[in-house]
């Protein structure tokens, strides 16, 4: 018997898994492949903020860049590679954005020295960018290393059962807490306000004579050289899901599409794929994560006192699945988003501390809700 089950070894699941074996708390994760397969594993992994103008997704994405950078560096100090991170506007908007981040981000902003810009396509050397230290990890590694205390089993979980206290899982493992970290695949537990949109990424290694310093964020994200090489990649596929299309995807088209947006950025020379990574990431439809309790939706519509078309939702008032709770949405910006997350989730189960409604799954419950 287990204390937490997590079901899902993208990022996500393996950062719970992380925050609750540090606490002496027995662990098992499940997933159908292995540690990060899917949209983890095809990550760039920059740990990064986001430059926009101010507004929830910002502010979130900043205060979990700080507290990410500290989380990597305190507990995985060989595992990430500090590097500056350049990001170019990619157009007349996003110049604007960048103007004003400029002027009131917090974090201190980087000359861009002219070696760099040599490199640059003409074309991107005109453009507004903005430059910060940050950081980059190998995804599959880090997620191996956060869920190294905790039990793996590969398995696609089919059936979850809640029997007296306890979470049954495929009649064969219990656990006292699970938590569904699934990402944009089919969700285990179904309930029609989770939307969770999937977005296919691709990345591929490339050996080049390109010399590169920085990460470089602007049509698609290039890493800076490790040993010869660069990574080059991108969520850029809203059409393909594994478990819905009906043909395969492209590689060579998706190749030839990240070769072509890098080079509108950087002067590629002498190039050579060595590897692609392939996977499905999560987001959800207002762009924020979801971390947090869920909400059984029926037992809550048929609580008459509840009225669902108040501006100010009395989420308390909700009916909750007992110990079953979701870490998912975070888009391109996993590797930023879920230790910060999965630390908050972690104080919510062992102390009761309250999640911020912006960020729990029950704030589409009430949307869902008032929109019947």
């Amino acid at each position: 018997m287990y204390d937490i089950a997590i079901i899902g070894a993208g990022v996500n699941g393996c950062s719970v898994a992380f925050e609750f074996t540090q606490v002496g708390k027995k662990v098992i994760i499940f997933d159908m492949e292995k540690i990060a397969n899917g949209g983890s594993g095809a990550a760039g992994a920059f740990i990064s903020p986001k430059f926009s103008k101010t507004g929830e997704l910002q502010e979130l994405l900043h205060e979990a860049f700080v507290y990410s950078m500290n989380y990597y560096e305190k507990n995985f100090p060989l595992l990430i590679k500090k590097a500056p991170l350049l990001h170019i506007a990619k157009d007349d908007n996003d110049a604007e954005s960048l103007k004003l981040y400029k002027q009131q981000s917090q974090l201190e902003l980087l000359d861009v020295r002219d070696e760099l810009l040599n490199n640059l396509s003409e074309e991107s050397q005109k453009k507004e960018n903005v430059s910060i230290n940050a950081g980059i990890v190998n995804a599959e590694l880090m997620c191996q290393a956060m869920s190294k205390s905790a039990k793996f089993v590969k398995s696609e979980v089919q059936n979850l059962v809640y029997d007296d206290g306890l979470w049954i899982i495929d009649e064969i493992y219990g656990a006292k807490e699970v938590v569904l970290a699934t990402g944009a695949y089919e969700q285990l537990v179904k309930e029609p306000y989770i939307k969770i949109r999937g977005v296919w990424g691709h990345r591929i290694d490339v050996q080049t004579s390109t010399k590169n310093t920085h990460s470089i964020h602007q049509f698609v994200s290039i890493s800076p050289n490790s040993n010869g090489e660069l990574a080059i990649g991108a969520t850029h596929n809203v059409h393909y899901h594994p478990q819905t299309s009906k043909e395969d995807y492209d590689m060579e088209v998706g190749r030839k599409e990240l070769l072509e947006k890098a080079s509108k950025t950087l002067k590629l020379d002498n190039v050579k794929i060595t590897k692609d990574y392939t996977g499905l990431r999560s987001g959800s439809v207002d762009y924020m994560p979801l971390v947090g309790s869920l909400v059984m939706s029926q037992e809550t519509l048929q609580n008459k006192k509840i009225n669902f078309q108040v501006k100010k939702e009395k989420y308390r008032e909700y009916a909750y699945y007992p110990n079953l709770y979701m870490i998912n949405g975070s888009s391109g910006y996993g590797f930023v988003l879920a230790p910060y997350l999965a630390n908050i989730l972690k104080e919510h189960i062992l102390k009761g501390s309250e999640i911020n409604h912006r960020i729990t799954p029950a704030r589409f419950f009430a949307r869902w809700a008032r929109r019947l």
